[in-house]
């Protein structure tokens, strides 16, 4: 007989003391450790951060833009808890800040993609984005140089030489896909 784990709530997880390199998520009640980014990676969701910050606040669409500190519930009994590199969540979906996670996904989760990320694993966090509300997930995997758009009528693939945008979730937003890999050169 083996013994059954525990499962976690999101409240246990807001309540943990976790050590400062590790980022912590709670899928279906069972906590799942990340080890610290990469430069690149780091770099690269730094850059989205601030140019979708920049976006919002001069475009005044009011909402949060999050990094990969910022936890959102996208499922309860049992808890699941994710933290994308960056996100968006708009006011309407989050009209007041609370000490808890956002309840419910992003309306855009965006995940930097590492070379040694399982498919699955990276399969797994898109599904449950689109599936508890996320109306855009940009994946970016860095050591090809593209991005997949996903959004719940499916996907698409860019390459550096298209152009990225921010659909209804974030009308008006462009970046070329050459711009998001020029970070590292420079």
């Amino acid at each position: 007989m083996t013994a059954q784990e525990r499962l976690y709530t999101a409240d246990d997880l807001l309540k943990m003391t976790i050590d400062d390199h590790l980022k912590v998520e709670l899928v279906e009640g069972v906590l799942v450790e990340m080890p610290p980014a990469s430069s690149i990676h780091s770099i690269i969701s730094a850059l989205l951060i601030r140019l979708l910050g920049n976006f919002v606040a001069e475009n005044r669409l009011g909402g949060y833009v999050t990094g990969e500190q910022g936890g959102y519930q996208l499922a309860e009994a049992p808890d699941t808890v994710r933290a994308p590199d960056a996100a968006y969540i708009s006011k309407a979906r989050a009209p007041e800040l609370t000490s808890t996670y956002f309840k419910g996904a992003p309306d855009l989760a965006v995940e930097v993609i590492s070379p040694n990320d399982k498919a699955t694993d990276v399969q797994e966090k898109i599904d449950e984005y689109l599936q508890h509300g996320s109306r855009l997930v940009w994946a970016i995997y860095y050591k090809t140089h593209v991005v997949v758009v996903h959004t719940p009528a499916g996907s698409r693939t860019l390459h550096e030489n298209d152009t990225l945008d921010g659909g209804d979730v974030l009308p008006g937003f462009s970046l070329p896909v050459r711009e998001i890999f020029a970070a590292l050169e420079s």
